[in-house]
């Protein structure tokens, strides 16, 4: 294998409510991105996958860890250099592709304000040109340069999201919950439209979702997290063929099954933390074979691998 391109090492994230209570949305998390690789996060609604990707490109001062992009730490304060190296080589597609979108700018101006901040061009018809072309490689036509957001569907939006990451030329997207708020159809359209990308740019991905379906399709390995914990790593096939925690298993078995005779089978398998008698603290990572590791004390291991 190569350098990973990102190493995330124990990672934490905590936010202070008040004085006797605080919010430990990410609790002591690792895992490495390779060049040209999916990463698949997943996990249900405030398991800490949005506030992972959000530290790793620096919108939250991370409250410890080390966060290692291209060889430059980017966990604490950084130097001018390490600061652009970051701002242009890592960029995100949100999750609300309205809300993130500036209603009053037109679509060349959004997609473009990469190249006007960091001043990548010679002439105001390169960058244009520029904007055209990212335009025509996300399946939008250079006529839609002139409109504003408003005047879009949701794919439409999420498209020019993922245009404006992709002008840059960066080196690792962080992708949050990118189709969520889209339909089914439009979802696969954006997914395959990203899986195109990747071939032709080598760009790496982390993608944060909590579609276990489409994580797979997309993923080269996928991380379980749940309660701020990485449970559970592996490659794709390792988790969907051999899960071993039992929040992996409870995810997994929630997941339809398109044949009607296999969906009457299938049984949902319920996990509730508070009751399992499962302590995240106590648990270290074990692992299964060189890629695939679950967190678990080692009498759970035991219990677990039978």
């Amino acid at each position: 294998m190569s350098e990973p391109i990102l190493v995330v090492e124990h990672l934490k994230q905590y936010f202070k409510i008040n004085r006797n209570y605080t919010v430990r949305a990410v609790d002591d998390i690792s895992f490495n991105i390779y060049p040209g690789e999916t990463y698949g996060l997943v996990g249900e609604s405030g398991s800490g996958k949005s506030t992972t990707g959000r530290s790793i490109i620096r919108l939250y001062k991370p409250t410890s860890g080390k966060i290692i992009f291209n060889g430059h730490d980017i966990s604490d304060k950084m130097d001018k250099q390490t600061t652009k190296e970051l701002r242009t080589n890592m960029q995100m597609i949100f999750q609300d592709p309205m809300a993130c979108l500036n209603p009053r700018k037109k679509v060349v101006d959004i997609i473009g304000e990469g190249l006007d901040i960091h001043k990548n061009y010679s002439s105001i018809e390169e960058r244009n040109e520029k904007v055209y072309e990212m335009l025509e490689l996300v399946g939008l036509s250079r006529e839609f340069a002139s409109r504003y957001p408003h005047q879009f569907s949701g794919g439409q939006r999420q498209r020019i999201g993922i245009a404006r990451a992709l002008i840059m030329n960066p080196d690792l997207i962080i992708a949050d919950e990118a189709i969520s708020a889209l339909d089914v159809s439009i979802q696969a359209q954006v997914v395959n439209l990203m899986k195109k990308i990747q071939k032709e740019t080598g760009v790496s991905i982390l993608f944060i979702a909590h579609d276990l379906s489409m994580v797979r399709y997309i993923s080269d390995r996928i991380g379980v997290l749940h309660l701020g914990h990485l449970v559970e790593a592996g490659t794709s096939d390792e988790i969907f063929n051999n899960p071993l925690h039992p929040y992996t298993k409870s995810l997994l078995s929630a997941i339809p099954q398109p044949n009607p005779k296999v969906e009457k089978q299938r049984k949902s398998y319920t996990y509730d933390y508070n009751t399992s008698g499962i302590d995240y603290h106590k648990g270290t990572e074990h692992y299964v074979s060189d890629t695939h590791y679950v967190l678990a004390t080692d009498e759970e291991f035991a219990q677990w691998s039978k």
